[in-house]
């Protein structure tokens, strides 16, 4: 585990840095078949964290590569699930709210996974029996993916707000989550929001910087997996908003249903 953990948090590195050279220059938007953007940066933060897991010999499911049909994938028990540029209109935007989110996932379940944020460097990991942590990468310090882990602070490394908190989407609110808000202003009194782009939302619960993170809207497997595998590992509950069960991933239908992600 440690080892894919390394190779998972060096891919997303670079990954990101190819993402830097896009970002960096002007780009063109393209617009894929269910209507959601699409840059060069995706295609190269794909076609790199590809070729650094492929010799792992483990089955991969990203957003940006084949969408395999669920007879070619029903009987993986162990499979990374990544998205190469998780918040395209956060990268479109220029905000630097976008991440490189990969997974490995066991018989349905985030076993680990780690959040790269390529502008700033912050790269949150965390996995089964170790928890999770962050790191903060520079590409100036000339250190390796070892050297990181071995300083990373572990999560959360914050003690929760004063004030409840909620952190919700930067693009994508809607009514069902403002109902959820002014529910928790009825049980806690005063609610501070905040808003965020991208897997960072899950990441922020995982520091203990929000209470709560409830994801009343569409979103897809790939999208939560590797934040979700962080939260969980960071003591926080990802959980059906409907069932109250953990979310499950390599679904017939890779549509999440609604969550929220809380720590205990």
């Amino acid at each position: 585990m440690n080892d894919l953990l390394k190779i998972s948090i060096d891919a997303a590195i670079k990954a990101g840095k190819k993402i830097l050279e896009v970002y960096a220059n002007d780009f063109e938007v393209e617009t894929k078949t269910d209507n959601s953007p699409l840059t060069e940066a995706d295609k190269r933060s794909h076609l790199t964290i590809k070729e650094i897991l492929s010799p792992l010999s483990i089955d991969i499911l990203s957003e940006e590569g084949k969408q395999m049909s669920f007879d070619e994938r029903k009987d993986w028990k162990k499979f990374w699930l990544i998205d190469p540029l998780d918040g395209t209109k956060e990268f479109i935007k220029r905000n630097g709210e976008f991440t490189v989110n990969i997974a490995l996932v066991e018989n349905g379940t985030p076993v680990a996974g780690v959040v790269h944020v390529p502008v700033t460097g912050k790269t949150y990991y965390g996995s089964e029996n170790e928890g999770s942590f962050v790191f903060t990468f520079n590409e100036a310090d000339k250190k390796s993916v070892d050297e990181y882990i071995s300083a990373a602070a572990k999560l959360p490394d914050a003690s929760l707000p004063e004030i409840y908190t909620v952190v919700a989407s930067r693009s994508h609110n809607t009514p069902e989550t403002e109902n959820f808000i002014e529910e928790r202003r009825k049980q806690y009194g005063e609610v501070n929001c905040i808003s965020s782009g991208s897997s960072l939302k899950l990441c922020l619960v995982a520091e203990g910087k929000a209470n709560v993170y409830p994801r009343l809207a569409p979103t897809m497997e790939w999208d939560t997996a590797a934040g979700h595998a962080v939260a969980k590992f960071a003591g926080c509950n990802v959980y059906n908003y409907e069932t109250g069960k953990e979310l499950q991933y390599n679904k017939e239908n890779l549509l999440n249903p609604w969550f929220v992600v809380e720590r205990n």
